[in-house]
This record gives structure tokens, sequence and C-alpha cells, in this order.
């Protein structure tokens, strides 16, 4: 038979530093041995049992092995220890439930050298509180919603720099577009150089029924239109895109062009903006000189290699 010898009160200790014991909180629950040597054995008994909803037992039994108040090292357990060490066992409780609580007692068995003692641990109480909630002031409020944090700079400029690379790709894919289109119209099947196809383009305005009122519009922006093409593909100038201020500003570049014929191109080009973008009405001395002055414009500037080609072709037909 084993010696039963009572030992005291057991342990009872709060692990969230609180006045009152609150709905699951933690709390460690266990003994103290004083004068416990290391060569002796320890059987504690097994609570995971009366583990439930109302109280739940948290991880089985942990040991905890002290020498004048320092922790045992391994070296120590390997010598083994006299009467001079305090081990303490204990495992985690948590109420889940509002009410007084009376724990179980702990026995511990130690099996020493000669025999085997029972101490008993008397079991401690507790009282578990709730938070307490004032009936009669107690208003019930909607549950809250998510929390929506304002967007910062650093989060939506990724977005905004990838919208503004998308739309500048856009448009130069558009504008290579328009380019290539242009240059087909330029450019067609027969492969005719740039001055045949602008004057077999503004041949088809050699007539004066286009200086009524109401297809002025069509003379000009035709006449103007062809000009442009011819210059682009003449010159390299981008003239389609530009206005007319900065095409003639880029013509007065070309030290080959004559000074008087720009100033007379640019008057008949100002005309043309007049009529298509101001409503304006040209006169006939205006419409008579507008087509010959492209004709001569693009005449006058005909790539010598283009005119010895010409004259070579008329001498082989002749």
């Amino acid at each position: 038979m084993l010696d039963i010898v009572p030992a005291g009160k057991a342990c009872l200790e709060r692990l969230q530093q609180r006045d009152s014991i609150l709905i699951a909180d933690q709390l460690r629950y266990g003994v103290q041995l004083d004068g416990f040597s290391l060569t002796n054995g320890l059987a504690l008994p097994d609570f995971k049992r009366m583990s439930n909803d109302t109280l739940a037992v948290v991880g089985d039994w942990k040991l905890d092995t002290l020498v004048a108040g320092k922790p045992v090292t391994a070296r120590q357990r390997r010598k083994g220890l006299p009467e001079n060490c305090s081990l303490k066992a204990s495992i985690v409780l948590a109420p889940f439930e509002a009410g007084r609580f009376v724990l179980p007692d702990i026995p511990v068995v130690v099996a020493g050298r000669d025999g085997n003692d029972t101490l008993v641990f008397e079991g401690c109480e507790m009282e578990v509180c709730t938070i307490p909630v004032d009936t009669a002031s107690f208003v019930i409020h909607d549950i809250k919603g998510q929390v929506k944090y304002p967007y910062t700079f650093a989060e939506v400029a990724p977005w905004l720099f990838a919208l503004v690379l998308l739309a500048a790709l856009i448009a130069l894919l558009l504008w290579l577009i328009e380019r290539l289109r242009r240059r087909g119209k330029q450019d067609p099947a027969s492969n005719d150089p740039a001055h045949i196809v602008a004057l077999r383009e503004l041949e088809k305005y050699r007539s004066d029924r286009y200086w009524a009122p109401d297809k002025q519009k069509a003379f000009y922006s035709g006449i103007t239109d062809a000009l442009k093409t011819y210059i682009d593909a003449r010159f390299g100038i981008d003239a389609p895109e530009m206005t007319t201020a900065e095409l003639f500003d880029a013509l007065k570049a070309l030290p080959s062009l004559d000074k008087d014929m720009l100033a007379s191109l640019r008057d008949m080009f100002e005309t043309a903006d007049f009529v298509k973008f101001a409503r304006h009405t040209a006169d006939d001395d205006s419409n008579r000189r507008a087509l010959p002055l492209a004709v001569s414009f693009v005449t006058a500037t005909i790539p010598v290699e283009s005119e010895t080609e010409e004259k070579g072709e008329e001498a082989r037909r002749s």
C-alpha cells in the first residue's frame, strides 16, 4: 500500500494579469515540491478526462525544476542532486462558462529508494466572471463593416503609369496606321513618283466649277492635301500633321526653294485655312491662282533624277 500524505494546497496562477478570472482566461494549475531529489521518480494524474466544453485542459503536464532559484542544467541532471531541488508541475486550464469551479485534488506519486509516497494536494476553487452589461443603458448596434482605408499615391501610381503607357501605345499605333494609309495613297500600285501622283491629284480640280462658294472648301482642301502629301514624300517633312505656320517654318530651312514662290504658296495656304475653318469665300483671282501655283511648286521641285528619267523615257518613245 502507498503512503498517502497530505501535502498542502495546490497552486492556481493566472496567466493574464487581471484582478479577476474572466471567461476564456488561461490559468496554470499545479503543485510545487520542495526538497525534491532528481533521483526520485514522479507520477502525475491524467486530468485530460475532465476537459469539456465548460472547462478545457490545454496541453499536458509541464515540469519546471529549480535549484536555489535557478533552472537546473543538463549537467546537473546527469550528476543527480540531493534534497535541494524545487519541482513545479502544472497544466493550463481555460474556463468557458461563468460560475464557481471546484478543481480536483492533485495526487502525486513520488518513487524513491525507500518506497513510494503519495502526496495529495488539496484542490482549489475559482470564481469565473463575465463582463457585466448595463441592461438599462445598453444599446444594440449594427455590425460594423470592414474598415476601408484611403488609397495612397504609391498604390495608385503604378496604375496611372500603366494607363498613360497604354494610351501612348494606342496613339502610336493609330499614328502608324494613318501614316501607312497615307503612304499607300501616295504610292499606288503603279509605283509612280511622288510628283506624278501629286500632279494627277491636282488635275482633278482643274475646273472653275469648284470656285462656287459651296464647293470652295473641297477645292482648297484637295489642293493643300495633295501638296502636303507631296512635301512629305519629297522632303521628308511631316506636312499632313503640321499647321500652316509650322509647315512653312520647316520649308524655309530648305535653301533650294525659291523664297518668292514660298511666299505666294503661303498666301494660298492661309486663304485655304480661312475657307476651310472660317467660312470665308475667296474671290475669283485667288481661285484662279491657286491651282497653277500648286502645279508650279510641284514641277519646280521635281528631283533631278526624275527629270532625267522622264527625258530618257520620252526619247525612247520618239
